[in-house]
């Protein structure tokens, strides 16, 4: 995620997340972590992929897993850093070099900055860098169109049938599906999906 607008209103939300926000994941994921962790080993090694203020890193090491983060904004990482005391990497999907490495990799609601072209790229590395059977959770907003949000942030969305097919292409396989609606910007509730697969 290179775009400037976007990082700049996460560098923003960074500092307001830094004045005391919890690290407390909401409630409704539930289904999707069980579903995410349920085929993993114990001691799992994740990737909090898109990592933000650092509440899914923090939980999943609460949870006894090996975790690493990774964010494109320089105020986010550094939050994480702060907060958490995980490893997090300065970086978006786009950049993501490992190979084999994770047994899971938990990418909420990140990838929907990556412009169109860009995300089939994305998916073939996150595909590369988890191990055999390895776990996805993806979190995108449903829709045809791509721009920018009320808050200044570059969005693209899809149709649950463009992430299946871009999913299988990348070399996934699809366990479930989830609908929702999340409030993250002024005035508009956002139907999302969550996509849970194994490589």
């Amino acid at each position: 995620m290179a775009d400037a607008a976007t990082l700049a209103v996460y560098a923003r939300a960074a500092r307001d997340y830094a004045q005391g926000t919890p690290l407390a994941p909401e409630p409704d994921y539930s289904p999707d972590i069980a579903a995410f962790l349920a085929p993993l080993p114990p001691r799992a090694r994740l990737l909090d992929l898109g990592c933000g203020p650092g509440t899914w890193a923090a939980h999943f090491a609460q949870m006894g897993h090996e975790v690493s983060a990774c964010d494109p904004c320089p105020e986010m990482a550094a939050l994480t850093r702060a907060r958490t005391g995980i490893a997090v990497m300065e970086m978006g999907a786009e950049e993501l070099e490992a190979r084999a490495a994770y047994d899971g990799i938990w990418a909420n609601f990140s990838l929907l900055h990556l412009p169109r072209p860009a995300l089939p790229e994305a998916l073939r590395r996150i595909h590369r860098a988890l191990r055999p059977k390895g776990m996805l959770h993806l979190g995108m907003k449903l829709g045809h169109d791509a721009g920018r949000d009320a808050l200044g942030r570059y969005v693209t969305y899809y149709s649950e049938a463009d992430l299946t097919d871009l999913t299988q292409a990348a070399g996934f396989t699809a366990l479930r599906s989830r609908r929702g609606n999340r409030h993250d910007r002024p005035g508009a509730a956002d139907t999302f999906v969550i996509v849970t697969a194994h490589g």
